[in-house]
């Protein structure tokens, strides 16, 4: 019986300058063509090529990957301008279109390959997590909780499945386990995770803050009472008055900037992180404190 070649064996290679031509360049007119730079002795180069492998495999010839070796092919890495490895460079229609370097994580390379060949079809875990965000905005947290865990078993690396699971325990009040899966994350200069600690430091600030409308009371008896002002600040984002939240904190910025070393400006960027740096209501509040600042 005749052994079919599996789709590793057709659809990843190794490329030279003799073949560069003809199974990149060419081939990339009719299928997507990833062409990874790599050398024996680069770590992070043994990292990536198992996940781009995986990838590759699964995706079942909506996209093909070539392997140069740059110790062996080192003029055509010169030709590539490619300065360091691991490099990951895209093909599509007889040209690079696109380009990574360094390592990326299964979901981060599925998402770049998923650019180019949009036919690729999202992966179990992509599955799982757009069910588990589907869920959350639902405000169903024990199904998103239950889908981002189920997520994290796949890939304990997986950034949005780390910080979704730490904004479910956040939305449950279980504020000590989300520290604790936080603590974990694969990366922690992530947004998403630098959005979810924000998140969580926010939510232990507002177990001790007072009734909403207790707070409005003291600063309209005293505007100059920056404590009830910064609480009263907390409260509203905590109900989605973001604008309002936002409004309080440039309030104590413009009249004492040093109130609580900086405290105010310093929530205020919390905010900043959870909303996200292009939402228009960080780009709004942004614009105010900027003309505070150097006005």
């Amino acid at each position: 019986m005749e052994n079919t070649p599996s789709n590793a064996a057709v659809n990843i290679f190794d490329a030279d300058m003799t073949n560069f031509v003809s199974d990149v360049i060419e081939r990339s007119m009719q299928v997507p063509v990833l062409v990874d730079f790599w050398a024996p002795w680069c770590e992070p180069c043994k990292t990536l090529i198992p996940l781009l492998e995986k990838v590759v495999t699964e995706a079942n010839g909506s996209v093909i990957m070539a392997k140069v070796n740059i110790d062996e092919v080192q003029e055509l890495a010169a030709q590539m301008q490619i300065r360091s490895v691991p490099t990951v460079v895209a093909f599509v229609d007889g040209r690079p279109v696109d380009a990574f370097a360094g390592v990326k994580t299964e979901t981060e390379i599925r998402e770049f390959i998923g650019k180019i060949a949009p036919e690729m079809g999202p992966s179990e875990i992509d599955q799982i997590l757009e069910f588990a965000e589907n869920a959350f905005s639902q405000e169903q947290y024990q199904e998103a909780g239950g889908a981002y865990s189920q997520a994290m078993q796949l890939d304990e690396t997986n950034l949005k499945a780390t910080a979704g699971l730490a904004n479910v325990l956040i939305k449950l009040n279980d504020l000590e386990n989300a520290e604790q899966v936080l603590s974990g994350a694969a990366d922690k200069n992530d947004p998403l995770i630098s959005a979810a600690i924000a998140t969580l430091e926010t939510a232990k600030q507002l177990d001790d803050i007072g009734d909403l409308d207790a707070l409005k009371k003291a600063i309209e008896k005293n505007p100059d009472d920056h404590q009830s002002r910064f609480d009263l600040s907390l409260a509203l984002w905590a109900i989605g008055s973001q604008e309002d939240a936002a409004d309080q904190l440039l309030y104590i910025i413009a009249a004492d900037r040093s109130w609580q070393e900086d405290g105010a400006r310093t929530q205020l960027l919390k905010f900043f992180e959870m909303a996200g740096p292009m939402d228009p209501f960080t780009v709004a509040a942004r614009r105010k404190l900027s003309s505070i600042l150097f006005s």
